[in-house]
């Protein structure tokens, strides 16, 4: 199993709508790097669900229900989503601020590569945030 994080604006799509929904698509990634990250994911695999811009911060766990497919908002095949349901609520929400300050954290894809919307988390940094999110 892989570990990711995914960037969703609040505004946008917030963890309380996918927890409504109980599954979603996750369109829009226009970028190519994120792209790849999308096409790599593997059903079963897990996400960080991680507000951008407002709130700032790691909300729940994500699991990848179906692998990439053409995105259904775009005509152009070299975008794809994957299907995504809540795994888990977090017991506390993670701020970027406290990963930041965390050292063990320096590397992450998070610290160095922040506008990325779909990153990959190493599996010890996983379980550190899992840990700094009271799991």
């Amino acid at each position: 199993m892989a570990y990711w994080l995914m960037k969703s604006e609040p505004f946008k799509y917030s963890w309380d709508q996918l927890l409504k929904d109980k599954k979603t698509f996750w369109d829009g990634v226009r970028n190519y790097g994120a792209r790849n990250n999308l096409r790599a994911m593997k059903k079963g695999d897990l996400a960080f669900f991680y507000h951008s811009n407002e709130g700032v911060e790691i909300v729940g766990v994500v699991q990848i229900v179906k692998e990439a497919y053409p995105d259904p908002t775009s005509d152009d095949p070299n975008w794809v989503v994957v299907d995504v349901k809540p795994h888990q609520t977090l017991q506390k929400t993670v701020p970027l601020s406290a990963i930041k300050a965390e050292k063990k954290l320096a590397n992450m894809a998070l610290v160095r590569l922040g506008r990325l919307s779909v990153q990959p988390v190493t599996p010890e940094e996983w379980a550190l945030v899992m840990k700094m999110a009271g799991h």
